[in-house]
């Protein structure tokens, strides 16, 4: 007899620091004023252009983003560093990102009424992870104190979907009967804070999820996965090049060019037909019509590809209610974007009712999970 899963238990941790807009453009605009003029004459001879201003209108307008949390505030509006501060830790101390990771496994492990020595495994799914080895997954689980085991994996920003993939198949396949699912999303490092045209996408935040069988759940808001789908496509236009490999090629591995970049155009172009038509063909199989769902928690990347997705599903622009926006807040925080939406709003919908799940980006990488509120 199939086994029905649920996602039984939901967890936000949402960093103490944040970063408006103006703060980040009157950074932003104090070091291109310092670059012009300390390269003025290369400038005027055309061997180099002049770094354009940026401002707080042109941020919101071009991707819906107000504000963005951060794990360290310390450096990054200083224009003689501009990156975040995290003093290194010891091997024996536990790393930054366990501890967010921690920190949201806790709320997701309450909400669903769940003791550490009920989960059997523990899947850490992010767009970066701040080491090779060991997991991060596995100093976790160590820090909780869960038997069983645990992994990382990387699927940029669909790494929090593909990871409630993986947790619903190992429990309808009885590998495990409990898993917790953390996307530690901690990118401040990997912005590149002297570029107008991406510095202010990203923010930090820690979601975690519960998936366990129907039977097994005690929380109170518990949502029955019927069905996951995913599509790759190679795509160049959203890069990270930092590695290891930089020191075998001998280039800066920190190099401000192997930071996060991106062709936005191109992006914007391709993936959200791409998404749209994934959605469509992901509610359909279930002889269910885009209208019967009650909410759609997207991707949050940018507010004009949320906009442009809901109403090519809708075939009108999505209500709030419908697809809630959390970026202009949270901004873009890779895979766990829509997994913020989901946890601000979820508690409303009423039994029977269905959501969607997804995310979309680099790779290009695109999730989704349909569920139903029991």
């Amino acid at each position: 007899m199939s086994q029905s899963v649920v996602i039984s238990g939901s967890g936000l941790w949402t960093p103490p620091y944040s970063i408006s807009n103006e703060e980040l453009v009157a950074s932003y605009n104090g070091w291109a004023d310092q670059y012009n003029r300390d390269h003025r004459q290369a400038i005027e001879a055309g061997e180099l252009e002049a770094k354009p201003h940026s401002s707080a209108e042109f941020i919101e307008k071009a991707s819906g983003i107000k504000s963005r949390f951060i794990y360290s505030k310390e450096g990054v509006l200083d224009i003689g560093r501009m990156r975040p501060s995290f003093p290194e830790r010891a091997d024996e101390e536990l790393s930054q990102q366990a501890e967010i990771a921690v920190e949201a496994a806790r709320l997701a492990l309450a909400a669903a009424n769940k003791q550490a020595g009920e989960i059997d495994a523990v899947i850490v799914s992010c767009a970066y992870t701040q080491r090779a080895y060991p997991a991060i997954a596995i100093e976790v689980q160590e820090a909780l104190g869960i038997e069983g085991f645990g992994f990382d994996m990387l699927v940029a920003c669909s790494a929090a979907t593909f990871g409630l993939h993986r947790a619903y198949e190992m429990v309808k396949a009885g590998t495990a009967g409990t898993v917790l699912v953390i996307n530690p999303e901690l990118v401040s490092p990997q912005i590149n804070y002297r570029d107008r045209d991406s510095h202010f996408i990203f923010g930090d935040v820690a979601t975690a999820k519960v998936v366990e069988r129907a039977e097994t759940a005690r929380g109170h808001h518990c949502f029955e996965i019927l069905s996951t789908r995913a599509v790759t496509k190679f795509s160049n236009n959203i890069r990270s090049n930092f590695g290891f490999m930089s020191r075998a090629q001998d280039v800066d591995p920190f190099g401000l060019d192997k930071l996060f970049h991106q062709n936005g155009r191109s992006v914007f172009k391709e993936v959200c037909p791409m998404a749209a038509e994934h959605l469509q063909q992901h509610v359909q199989h279930h002889g269910l019509t885009t209208s019967d769902i009650r909410r759609w928690w997207l991707h949050q990347a940018n507010i004009n590809m949320n906009l442009l997705i809901g109403k090519k599903l809708l075939g009108r622009e999505a209500t709030a209610d419908e697809a809630p926006i959390v970026l202009d807040r949270y901004a873009n925080t890779a895979s766990a974007g829509s997994m913020i939406a989901f946890n601000l709003h979820h508690q409303d919908m009423l039994p029977g009712e269905v959501g969607v799940l997804c995310s979309f980006g680099a790779g290009y990488s695109i999730g989704s999970l349909v569920i139903r509120k029991r």
